[in-house]
């Protein structure tokens, strides 16, 4: 497949009214806002079992995490979550409520983390898993597990209560 070069945003300055560096296309005046990126997950139950799933790919492929994933455009983040749970374990889920919101900023992360019950106790592993179980709380293999958000849900949703927020490195 080839490839036609377009011009586009190629030059870095402050765009008038603005107070940072961005990529502005000299051309068409196009300014290229680079965002922070937003995932969203759940932490999900079936009679008292989490579901956990261990990576398939990088980064930290080998570790366990709850299903989680970047959100897609055109979706809520509870649908975000859902699909990331269909993806990652093949699970059908029901999203209670959010367990909480935390903001990496070095990495610019922001997690949206759910509590959801799973409809049935079907569930295998997806294309980015290589395994995935039903574990007690006593099972969780908390020095395996892939991120520090997965630490942070997993916490908040012992504790039941939401939403919290938290933020790394700070608050």
């Amino acid at each position: 497949m080839s490839v036609k070069q377009v011009p586009g945003p190629s030059v870095k300055a402050v765009p008038e009214g603005d107070d940072r560096t961005r990529l502005v296309c000299p051309d068409c005046g196009y300014i290229e806002y680079d965002n922070p990126k937003i995932i969203v997950g759940a932490v999900c139950t079936w009679e008292g079992r989490v579901l956990m799933c261990r990576r398939a790919i990088e980064p930290r492929k080998g570790f366990w995490t709850f299903p989680s994933g970047f959100m897609e455009l055109g979706e809520t983040m509870a649908e975000g979550a859902v699909r990331e749970v269909w993806e990652e374990a093949l699970a059908r889920v029901e999203i209670e409520h959010l367990v909480g919101i935390y903001e990496v900023p070095r990495v610019s992360h922001i997690y949206a983390i759910y509590r959801a019950h799973m409809t049935s106790p079907e569930y295998a592993p997806g294309s980015e898993s290589d395994a995935v179980e039903l574990l007690s709380w006593d099972e969780l293999p908390w020095n395996d597990l892939a991120f520090p958000s997965i630490v942070w849900g997993l916490d908040h949703f012992r504790l039941g209560g939401g939403p919290h927020i938290h933020v790394a490195g700070g608050v």
